[in-house]
Formats: structure tokens, C-alpha cells, sequence
């Protein structure tokens, strides 16, 4: 007889028991997920309006905005649904695509902040 065990979910660890500190977590995340869209949101309108920074520095910033938005988007929003839902569980694809998608927006905006200081030295010693 074949081993047949398969994982369907993973188990989060809570922060904290008591369900005060739950949803003071959740407000937490919610206030610090508010201030990245709307600080991001700014940057992408101020960037895409302003005809002044329509330059590759620009252009970098823009996408710096984008990924930045997808590292919160990824995570954020299963912290917040643990905390105000009081569940510990994420489903094997859930987990699979959160961690794809995290390191997917974490590599892109590595490689765009070593890209716009690459740009900066150039413009620094030309």
C-alpha cells in the first residue's frame, strides 16, 4: 500500500490569542496598508500627470510605485482576513501563490532599485 498523505493546508501561527489585540492588529494593517496605496497612488498619478517626469528616473519610480503595491497586495490582505476572521489556516495553493507572487514583486523591486543606481552613478560621474 502507497503512502497517500497530501497537504491541503498550513497552519498560521496567531499573532497574539486575545481578540482585542486581534482586531488591533487588523486596524493596524488596515492603516498602514491605506497610507502604502494612497502614498503609491499619488506617486503613479504625480508620475503619469506630470509631463515633466516622463524621464527614465520617472519611468523607474513608476514601476518602484507598481511593485511595491503587488509586495503589500500579496500579503497584507491574508493578515488582515486572519485577524478579523480568527483562522489559522491557508489553503497548500494559497501559500504557494502568495509566496510566488511576494517573491516575484520583492525581485523586480531589487532589480529596479540596483537599476536606478546604476542610473544615478552614471549621471553622477558623466
Amino acid at each position: 500500500m502507497p503512502n497517500s498523505s497530501s497537504l491541503t493546508h498550513f497552519l498560521l501561527l496567531a499573532f497574539t490569542e486575545k481578540r482585542e489585540l486581534q482586531l488591533l492588529h487588523f486596524c493596524l494593517f488596515l492603516a498602514i496598508s491605506l497610507a502604502a496605496l494612497l502614498a503609491n497612488g499619488l506617486i503613479l498619478s504625480a508620475v503619469a500627470c506630470d509631463h515633466h517626469l516622463h524621464t527614465p528616473m520617472g519611468f523607474f519610480l513608476l514601476n518602484l510605485s507598481l511593485t511595491d503595491l503587488g509586495c503589500i497586495c500579496t500579503t497584507v490582505p491574508k493578515a488582515m482576513h486572519s485577524s478579523l476572521q480568527n483562522t489559522t489556516t491557508i489553503s497548500y495553493k494559497g501559500c504557494a501563490a502568495q509566496a510566488f507572487f511576494y517573491l516575484f514583486f520583492f525581485s523586480a523591486e531589487f532589480s529596479l532599485l540596483t537599476i536606478m543606481c546604476y542610473d544615478r552613478y552614471v549621471a553622477i560621474c558623466k
